[in-house]
């Protein structure tokens, strides 16, 4: 936008959303970055988190979560979302680990592309928050808002991600995805936004959007997402 870099919108935002729920969960590593990961598709993260702690509290390396009886691992992680597709998914993506990577995730975007189920959002989320590697993680909330915000004019997220690469800098690569997938849970929603609440309002050319109604001030955040997580809470 004309006189607003997207740098001032991420500032503001990191200011407003400044902890990554899969913080607490995966301890930065990139194991279970990956795990966490896979489980959070299509899943939210108030049910998803949970769902990891309960699992690397008895599975935190690919031989022992290949060692569980399905049926437990099934138990561990629901209710997330497509929870049976993904306990296959889950014992795939570790049997590839242990047989071409010796147990370890690669530290490459072609390399974690390479295994089935691995997805190129995935990839980036995992380099980013695993290896602590510059990476944009574009998932549907990246691009819905560069999109609304008028920074983007792009159809998919794939194009958004390459778009974002030759305009944002570098030290602004592994916000992005952090706090514009939290304003897009919160505020910045897919149906009708909450524009009136909007901290970077002044800043969006609201391309496509109908906002809602004012509805009153949001909800009391969960502690998943307010760095205070831990494994009892999902009890």
């Amino acid at each position: 936008m004309d006189g607003y870099p997207i740098e001032t919108v991420l500032d503001i935002l990191n200011e407003t959303y400044p902890y990554h729920p899969m913080a607490d969960v995966t301890e930065g590593e990139p194991f279970k970055v990956l795990i966490c990961c896979l489980l959070s598709i299509r899943s939210q993260d108030i049910i998803t988190m949970p769902a990891c702690a309960r699992l690397f509290l008895v599975a935190d390396t690919p031989q022992k979560l290949l060692d569980l009886d399905p049926q437990v691992l099934q138990n561990l992680i629901e209710p997330v979302s497509f929870y049976r597709g993904k306990v296959e998914t889950l014992r795939h993506v570790c049997r590839d680990l242990l047989d071409r990577f010796g147990g370890q995730v690669p530290d490459s975007i072609e390399a974690l592309e390479s295994i089935k189920g691995v997805g190129r959002k995935t990839a980036n989320l995992v380099m980013q928050l695993g290896f602590h590697q510059p990476a944009i993680s574009v998932d549907t909330h990246v691009h819905r808002i560069c999109n609304r915000l008028g920074y983007v004019s792009t159809r998919t997220p794939e194009q958004t991600e390459q778009v974002l690469r030759a305009i944002l800098p570098l030290p602004y690569w592994n916000i992005i995805n952090r706090v514009m997938v939290r304003h897009g849970q919160e505020i910045c929603t897919a149906g009708r936004p909450a524009c009136d609440i909007c901290p970077v309002l002044a800043y969006c050319q609201q391309v496509g959007v109908t906002p809602r109604k004012f509805k009153g001030p949001p909800k009391a955040v969960h502690p998943v997402f307010q760095g205070r997580f831990r494994p009892e809470d999902s009890d």
